[in-house]
């Protein structure tokens, strides 16, 4: 069966990269991307069971949004993160064996941060409708909400499975403001779960204790979030606290916020951290979500290709997305 595809604002561009030959051996992210047939190669009604999850074809998507981060009154630029990481994906080699589409940008319009989310909602409903495995390029981390929107759309969570929200940041995310913005994206699924009926699981790994207010820690408190503070993220300690909430939930999102990263690592963000997880600890927790079987979608965001030095930012984070999806 043929996919519908979702509607985007920015169609499909072509990838580029190293060229060392056709054969499969040679493969390179870029020759492998929107090869014949991967648009439509997830069935629609296709399995979402935990378990499932590394043999659905991909489905990337690029959300080129500022206006969250310029509401939360950070540095302003990821809305060019999309192209940033398609380019560092693009010479990496590709060593998965299942299709990978690139479906193209949603891209916000002006100040109209809600209408973008919506939109972006609607277009990963359509692709998990359809049987893929998700991927969006954010985008500040407003781009939460709007994979929220979609996932809780999706059949899976539809059908009444446990959803865990898995966020890699230094900050929690749960601002109580007038207006939604990049602060504010976990607070929303918070009220959003209440209201269907729904338990609330939201986990954080690297939050940093001096850039979270009290009224933060708080309101994690209230919600029963669980989180573990940067300084306390060392290998084991990771490995059992993302065990323990794998545990107790069916299907998951997945959400990275590279400021989770020293900046060291990852200088290209809106708000780079003084202290950071190191990156062979997220690297861990990816391998570990991947191999769980239970990832239904993922995304990158607050890349701010601005601020980058030398791609390192954007290489880092292609080098994430090519584990998640192995």
């Amino acid at each position: 069966m043929s996919l519908q595809l979702p509607a985007v604002d920015v169609p499909p561009q072509p990838w580029t990269g190293r060229f060392d030959g056709d054969g499969p051996g040679h493969r390179r992210w870029w020759q492998a991307v929107n090869q014949p047939g991967n648009a439509t190669a997830g069935a629609a009604g296709a399995d979402v069971e935990a378990g499932a999850a590394a043999g659905r074809p991909v489905a990337l998507l690029g959300f080129a949004s500022d206006e969250g981060v310029r509401r939360n009154k950070g540095r302003t630029g990821a809305s060019a993160a999309p192209a940033a990481l398609r380019k560092a994906l693009g010479p990496l080699a590709f060593h998965l064996d299942r299709p990978v589409s690139d479906i193209g940008d949603v891209a916000v319009a002006g100040e109209d941060l809600e209408a973008g989310q919506e939109r972006l909602g609607r277009a990963v409903a359509c692709l998990l409708d359809a049987g893929h495995q998700t991927v969006v390029l954010g985008g500040g981390h407003e781009t939460a909400y709007a994979s929220y929107l979609g996932v809780t759309a999706s059949p899976a969570v539809r059908d009444g499975q446990r959803l865990g929200v898995l966020n890699l940041d230094a900050h929690f995310d749960l601002r109580d403001e007038p207006m939604p913005s990049s602060g504010t994206p976990f607070l929303q699924m918070a009220r959003a779960e209440a209201d269907a009926g729904r338990e609330f699981r939201y986990a954080v790994v690297g939050i940093s204790e001096p850039n979270n207010t009290r009224v933060l820690f708080d309101t994690a408190d209230k919600l029963g979030v669980r989180y573990l503070l940067d300084e306390d993220c060392d290998a084991d300690r990771v490995r059992g606290f993302v065990a323990a909430f794998l545990a107790d939930i069916d299907v998951l999102y997945l959400t990275i916020d590279l400021d989770v990263l020293p900046a060291a690592v990852a200088p290209g963000v809106s708000a780079p951290a003084a202290y950071g997880v190191p990156l062979p600890v997220i690297s861990a927790v990816c391998r570990q979500v991947a191999q769980s079987g239970k990832l239904l979608h993922l995304d990158v965001a607050e890349l701010n290709p601005a601020f980058d030095v030398d791609g390192r930012t954007a290489k880092t984070a292609a080098r994430l997305i090519n584990t998640l999806l192995r």
